[in-house]
């Protein structure tokens, strides 16, 4: 397996994991999107919108671009947009690093974080972070939803991934 393999394999396995999730989702009420509970964020909806907001950003940065704002600053959109921008973002994501090269994985990028300070790291790590990030919050959706009656989530992690595709 090649660094290039894993880390196209990774973000597809970001888009995967996602789809699972808000197609999940999509079957309950979408008012328990709202339900306030405590965690990093709030809800459900602000944990979601967080994952969309930070992919995006990685993703921006990895393209050569510093935005001075997470969409979540702004975003105002319904749940059921919520959803469709994180998959649409997630499909954005996968498909721009699946389009380059195995050069790629091997350079460092620089990029202004929205506080101004720059930083030069190499892609592969950037891209590490982002998808172990979007990780580390769908499993804090899983314990939210669960502590919101919620007891059927998909199984949704690396391994069934690669069992589910390889297969």
């Amino acid at each position: 397996m090649t660094l290039d393999f894993l880390m196209k394999d990774y973000v597809a396995f970001n888009l995967w994991a996602n789809e699972l999730n808000t197609n999940w989702l999509k079957t309950k009420p979408l008012e328990l999107l709202d339900q306030p509970f405590p965690s990093s964020f709030p809800s459900l909806r602000e944990t979601l919108l967080h994952i969309w907001s930070a992919q995006d950003v990685w993703l921006q940065r990895l393209q050569g671009h510093s935005p001075a704002l997470f969409l979540s600053a702004t975003f105002k959109g319904s749940n059921q947009e919520l959803m469709e921008g994180l998959m649409q973002n997630s499909a954005e994501f996968r498909d721009f690093i699946a389009g380059q090269n195995p050069d790629y994985f091997t350079q460092k990028i620089e990029y202004a974080h929205t506080g101004g300070k720059v930083y030069r790291q190499f892609t592969t790590e950037i891209i590490q972070h982002c998808m172990q990030h979007g990780t580390y919050h769908r499993g804090q959706i899983v314990t939210i939803a669960r502590n919101l009656g919620l007891t059927d989530p998909p199984k949704q992690d690396y391994v069934e991934y690669c069992r589910r595709v390889r297969e």
